[in-house]
C-alpha cells in the first residue's frame, strides 16, 4: 500500500508518500489548486504510484485541499499539521506554522490538539508578506534573509501590509540600506508570529514548520521575541504533508 499525504498550500503543495513508496516533493500551488491536484496526480503516477487504485490512500489537506478530487479523505490544516509535528517534535509540543497565508500555533498534548490558535485575517504576520517586500526590494526570499542577517533593523511599525509597504517605500526613497529593511521586514513578521504565541501557554519543545522552518536566523529572532526556544526543522516545510499520510493509512485500517 501507498499512503499519499497532499498540502496543497496558498503559495507552495507538498507531497509525502509513505508504505511500499517513501518519496517527498514540493512544487508551486499556481493560480489554479485543482490544475496543481492533477499535476500531482501526473507525477505521481510517473513515478509509479496510481492515485487512483485501491493500493493507494490518499488525504488531501490545506488550502486548496478540497480541490484534490481523487482524495479518498479531505482533512482540516489543524489536524495534519498537529500529526506531522508530533512525528517531528513528539507527542507535547507547539507547532507554530508560518504559511503563505495564514499563521498557526498549534498546542499538541499526549499526541493530540489541545488548543490551537490562527492568524487568518491579515498577510502582515505570514510568508505572503515576506513575499510582496522581497520583491519591492528586488530580490529573492533566501536574498532577503541573508541581507537580514548583516543589517540594522529599521523599524516598521504598521499592522497592515499595504501601510507595512508603503514604510518600505519610504526607506528606500530615503536611501537606507537594502539590508537594514531586509532586517526591519524579517523582525516585523517575528513581532507577529511571536504576538499571536503569546497567547497561548507553549510547552517547553516548540518547533517551526511552513516554509521558513528550516531558517536558524528567523527561528533565533522568533526565539527572542517569544521567550523561549523555538527549534527550526529540517522537514517541517512537509509537516502537513506528512501528517496526512500518517492519517492516510491510519484511516485505511
Amino acid at each position: 500500500m501507498d499512503y499519499v499525504g497532499i498540502d496543497i498550500g496558498s503559495t507552495a503543495s507538498k507531497v509525502v508518500v509513505r508504505g511500499g513508496t517513501d518519496k517527498s516533493f514540493v512544487l508551486p500551488t499556481g493560480w489554479s489548486s485543482k490544475e496543481t491536484s492533477l499535476t500531482i496526480k501526473d507525477k505521481l503516477k510517473e513515478d509509479g504510484i496510481d492515485v487512483l487504485s485501491e493500493e493507494t490512500k490518499v488525504v488531501a489537506t490545506g488550502y486548496g485541499r478540497v480541490a484534490v478530487e481523487f482524495a479518498d479523505y479531505v482533512i482540516t490544516e489543524i489536524t495534519c499539521h498537529a500529526r506531522g509535528g508530533r512525528e517531528i517534535a513528539g507527542n507535547d509540543c507547539a507547532i507554530i506554522d508560518v504559511g503563505g497565508q495564514d499563521t498557526k500555533v498549534i498546542i499538541v498534548q499526549n499526541g493530540m490538539v489541545q488548543d490551537f490558535l490562527m492568524n487568518d485575517k491579515c498577510s502582515a504576520g505570514t510568508g505572503k508578506f515576506l513575499e510582496i517586500m522581497a520583491n519591492r526590494l528586488g530580490i529573492t526570499l533566501q536574498e532577503l534573509f541573508d541581507l537580514a542577517e548583516t543589517g540594522e533593523v529599521l523599524s516598521i511599525s504598521s499592522l497592515c501590509t499595504v501601510f507595512a509597504e508603503s514604510e518600505v517605500i519610504n526607506y528606500i526613497g530615503e536611501g537606507r540600506k537594502r539590508e537594514d529593511i531586509a532586517a526591519g521586514v524579517v523582525d516585523s513578521v517575528a513581532a507577529k508570529v511571536a504576538q499571536l504565541c503569546r497567547k497561548k501557554n507553549l510547552p517547553p519543545k516548540v518547533i517551526l514548520t511552513g516554509g521558513l522552518s528550516g531558517s536558524s536566523y528567523f527561528t533565533k529572532i522568533l526565539s527572542d521575541k517569544v521567550g523561549q526556544t523555538v527549534e527550526p526543522t529540517e522537514y517541517g516545510r512537509y509537516a502537513g504533508a506528512l501528517g496526512a499520510a500518517f492519517l492516510a493509512e491510519e484511516k485505511s485500517r
